[in-house]
């Protein structure tokens, strides 16, 4: 999930930025020193958004720099367990899709892409259920739920588990998918009949 956290702490601010408005430099630096980090509390910066105080500056003797104890509010992104979290498919692999949630990129097994039995098409990059007829590709919106979540050092190195096998997971279109699937089900257990399968043709009646 997103937060906004304040954060104090000391920024250097180089000679050449001396001309520039304190806090705007405070700002571009912080910018730059914090964004794309990944923290073990935090979790990764997206951005620092606002500088609200900067004291006094100190000067250590061999550098020509000022150094600002600095208060400013950092945007963050946080992965939790059970999440269900929204992003698009920015990969297909033989082995499950990337999906790209805000800052970083998750993983979908090809176990837990959807119930059903899956076929791959490598030419096209894309899956397909066999009886549902689900199809997942490159650049679909999905939802999708955080199973796993293994923050490190840096995004490139954080790794994200997930699952869309659940129900009012996945693609939109699953939805109402699954709800036909659940109102034949019933049917037929009302009836006490087995829905035909998918492309079955009926049989014909003995004269």
């Amino acid at each position: 999930m997103y937060g906004i956290f304040t954060v104090k702490d000391m920024v250097r601010v180089p000679p050449k930025e001396f001309r520039e408005d304190l806090k705007a430099a405070v700002l571009k630096i912080a910018q730059q020193e914090y964004e794309g980090i990944v923290d073990d509390e935090l979790g990764i910066v997206v951005a620092v958004t606002q500088v609200s105080e900067v004291g006094e500056g100190k000067v250590v003797p061999g550098d020509g720099a000022a150094y600002y104890e600095s208060t400013f509010d950092v945007l963050v992104f946080k992965p939790e367990i059970q999440e269900v979290i929204a992003g698009s498919v920015s990969e297909v692999t033989e082995f499950g899709a990337f999906i790209k949630i805000g800052p970083m990129e998750g993983l979908v097994h090809v176990s837990q892409i959807m119930d059903d039995y899956i076929n791959y098409d490598a030419k096209n990059a894309v899956f397909a259920g066999r009886d549902s007829k689900k199809k997942l590709a490159v650049d679909d919106s999905v939802l999708a739920r955080i199973v796993t979540c293994s923050l490190k050092n840096s995004v490139q190195n954080s790794k994200i588990g997930l699952t869309m096998r659940q129900q009012g997971l996945g693609k939109e279109e699953w939805f109402k998918i699954d709800e036909k699937a659940v109102k034949e089900k019933k049917k037929a257990e009302t009836t006490g009949k087995t829905p035909p399968a998918k492309g079955a043709k009926p049989k014909e009646k003995k004269q």
